[in-house]
């Protein structure tokens, strides 16, 4: 910003310092607007908007500290900021025209305060100083403009030149047990843009029928939620590594069940990029739980017994048949009744009031089909052990029970 006159600095040492007390209102009106008017930033999630809060509070204060004549260093820091705005923005998604408004309301914020500021005292020759204000108010903001966009451009010019083959290539050697190699996690942060340090979790998607995606663009949809994740391809399914920061793991799997339109595991959280190999073992465990075809999303917490029986498919089938086996080859109607009531009574904790209300029949009907599976297995209803096997056994042969059994 060019020096301004001496009387001019004078008045604005008496103007500009009392906005400093008005930083929060004027950022948070200046996000308002954003939020009414631009697209791009409404539907934008908590964190990226918490950080826009932040960038933009600072951008302000700048400015207004520049105005007071306490910015010494000829502007760089509001260049070096514009650059800095202008890259992440960019690895955000967001478009340019968006940005570039963003900035250049910034600077309309900060006048129209500093105006009402100069009208609040009403001294004379306030118009003269407010038009050579604003003229370099605003020649200072198409400065940092052009930088930003420049800084923009950079970015996307370098996130673009991350094809899909590179990009497939670091997901692979994180994947494959390259985590620990701190030179190869450094360059794969740096080529994916993307925060390997923290906590992380992995995501498995398996393919339709066709061999196509069932998560459709899954990283672009993150982003617009503030969190950055990695995706590729890994044994026909689709793979991902998510970057959590602060955010629950919770509200990815929230939002990755939004979009699914197939199955989708997710690991446990891991910290760091020593640990992605485990993640993605885990994530694909868990999403061979589930059928195929069917559009859920599941943690692997929540599905470990049946992440054991698909982990050892030759056990899981002896222990369904030494378990089931007999029951499984009775009559069809009988089979299934007698599966259904074993997993109503074992979904009540073994009590047969219980399962007869959710089976809807009389509790000496319960009783006199408990009977007759344990006639038919060998095996006593109130064994601990036997009951243990029947429900791995159950959740083997994939029978869920009749509704409300659960």
């Amino acid at each position: 910003m060019q020096p301004f006159r001496p009387e001019v600095s004078a008045r604005l040492a008496e103007l500009a310092p009392p906005l400093l007390g008005q930083l929060d209102a004027m950022t948070s009106r200046m996000i308002g607007i954003l939020e009414r008017s631009e697209g791009a930033y409404a539907d934008r999630g908590p964190a990226v908007m918490a950080e826009l809060f932040e960038s933009t509070r600072s951008n302000l204060e700048r400015g207004v500290r520049t105005l007071t004549g306490h910015a010494d260093d000829g502007g760089r820091s509001g260049l070096a900021a514009a650059r800095e705005v202008g890259r992440r923005r960019a690895a955000q998604g967001v478009p340019l025209e968006t940005v570039l408004r963003a900035y250049r309301l910034g600077g309309q914020v900060t006048w129209e305060a500093l105006r009402a500021a100069a009208r609040d005292v009403d001294e004379p020759g306030d118009s003269d100083v407010l038009l050579e204000v604003a003229g370099s108010v605003w020649h200072v903001n198409d400065v940092q403009c052009a930088a930003l966009a420049e800084a923009y451009r950079a970015e996307e010019r370098r996130l673009a030149a991350i094809d899909d083959r590179a990009r497939q290539q670091v997901l692979d050697g994180l994947l494959g047990g390259r985590g620990g190699d701190p030179v190869f996690v450094r360059t794969a942060s740096e080529l994916l843009a993307l925060p390997l340090e923290g906590r992380l979790l992995c995501a498995v998607a398996p393919p339709d029928d066709a061999g196509g995606p069932t998560l459709p663009d899954p990283g672009a949809r993150l982003l617009k939620r503030g969190v950055r994740s990695v995706w590729g391809w890994r044994g026909g399914a689709q793979v991902g590594i998510v970057a959590l920061g602060t955010r629950r793991p919770a509200d990815v799997l929230a939002w990755l069940g939004e979009w699914a339109e197939g199955p989708v595991g997710v690991s446990a959280v891991v910290e760091g990029a020593a640990s992605v190999g485990t993640a993605w073992r885990l994530a694909d465990t868990a999403a061979r739980t589930l059928p195929a075809g069917e559009a859920r999303v599941v943690g692997i917490d929540d599905r470990l017994p049946e992440a054991l029986l698909s982990s050892a498919p030759e056990i899981a089938r002896r222990l369904v048949d030494q378990s089931l086996g007999q029951l499984l080859e009775l009559p069809g109607e009988e089979s299934e009744v007698l599966l259904d009531t074993l997993t109503a009574f074992l979904a009540a904790d073994g009590s047969p009031t219980r399962a007869a209300e959710q089976l809807y029949c009389h509790r000496n009907t319960v009783m006199h089909r408990l009977r007759r599976i344990e006639q038919v297995t060998g095996r006593s209803v109130a064994d601990p052990r036997a009951r243990l096997q029947w429900q791995l056994a159950l959740l083997g042969a994939g029978h869920a029970g009749p509704a409300g059994t659960g």
